[in-house]
């Protein structure tokens, strides 16, 4: 590591063990969705672990994702790309696409068929979201026109849930049913993939032969308001690059936006917001230091942000602050001190960090 480098530990073992829990539960296969590099945890080293584990199929966004994921791979894992991609764009790859409208499906299609062969792919229903996946009249049509889909070696079809973290909202049941009535017109006897990382919790009408989740794998909370049933998975320390004694009426940062009402000890730490430890916390979170809470005082900077650390009084140059981690600091807390979500937190941390992983399967 870099002298002053802070250092994000991503516990594999923990994403594995949560991986099991949640197959164990769904009572079927679950995929692993490593979008945005793994959450910021790195994809490749991720998905290894998972595959190691026994995961054969991984979801990603962008085809790079999917390109970048297969050579790390190898042959063998499905990896399934969720934006799609033009047919042949993938090259050797053997990646397969989301188709999310009819204009997909015939590209799709027709590729297949001037090929000889049918290409696999994921025929994605929207049922709620009003984002991705054909809509009720491209459902419609295709469900009437079923031959749209020669060419094609659909290996499931799937939904997305809109509110999976609010368990008791009309829309779930009202998706569930919409999906199963669509799929059963348009691809019957073809898999289907519907849970997420939240849904695997609202019971057994939303099981299907694969669910999708993410944040769950890497220790966010899938049932918000309920005790969090995943292991913890990161945690973030940065060393300590400065403490000073400041006077009452002192100002510290940015704005001046925070005052010592009497003389306090500011130690100053090796992260900011570029490094994904976002500005919307300041003066609002806290860090562990020697296992004692310290609160955040004035804006978080750039490179920089700054602590109170007055109640620690062996704090010295060079300890490491723990930003992310412990108890009362999981990325879910983090997150609710600045209205925003743990995944926010995770996938916005940033490159200057040396990342990590310890353990497996």
């Amino acid at each position: 590591m870099v002298p002053g480098q802070g250092v994000l530990r991503i516990d594999l073992s923990a994403i594995v063990a949560n991986w099991r829990d949640l197959v164990a539960r769904h009572g079927a296969p679950c995929a692993g969705v490593v979008k945005a590099d793994g959450y910021g945890l790195g994809a490749a080293t991720v998905a290894g672990a998972l595959r190691d584990a026994g995961c054969d199929t991984f979801f990603v966004a962008h085809l790079t994702e999917g390109l970048a994921l297969r050579q790390a791979l190898g042959a063998g894992p499905a990896i399934i790309v969720l934006n799609g991609f033009p047919p042949g764009a993938d090259g050797e790859a053997g990646l397969w696409p989301v188709l999310n409208g009819l204009s997909d499906v015939e590209a799709h299609a027709a590729a297949g068929r001037a090929a000889g062969v049918a290409r696999p792919a994921v025929l994605h229903l929207d049922t709620g979201m009003a984002r991705l996946g054909l809509d009720a009249g491209e459902q419609a049509r295709l469900a009437e026109e079923r031959g749209r889909l020669d060419g094609l070696g659909l290996r499931y079809v799937m939904t997305h849930l809109a509110c999976a973290d609010e368990p008791g909202h009309a829309l779930n049941a009202r998706q569930a049913a919409r999906f199963g009535l669509a799929a059963a017109r348009i691809a019957p006897g073809v898999k289907r993939s519907f849970a997420n990382s939240s849904g695997l919790f609202l019971g057994p009408d939303y099981a299907s032969a694969l669910a999708r989740p993410g944040c769950a794998l890497y220790g966010i909370n899938p049932t918000p308001g309920e005790p969090n049933p995943m292991r913890q998975v990161v945690t973030l320390e940065v060393p300590v690059l400065q403490i000073r004694t400041i006077a009452a009426g002192d100002t510290v940062g940015y704005g001046a936006s925070w005052a010592a009402k009497e003389p306090r000890r500011v130690a100053t730490v090796a992260a900011g917001y570029a490094d994904g430890y976002l500005r919307s916390l300041s003066g609002r979170s806290l860090a562990l230091l020697r296992g004692r809470a310290v609160p955040l005082i004035g804006r978080v900077s750039m490179d920089l942000t700054t602590f109170d650390v007055t109640d620690v009084p062996e704090a010295r140059v060079g300890d490491s602050m723990m930003l992310i981690g412990g108890p009362g600091n999981t990325p879910d807390d983090i997150a609710a001190r600045c209205g925003t979500i743990g995944y926010e937190v995770l996938t916005s941390l940033g490159a200057r960090y040396a990342r990590l992983h310890s353990g497996g399967a």
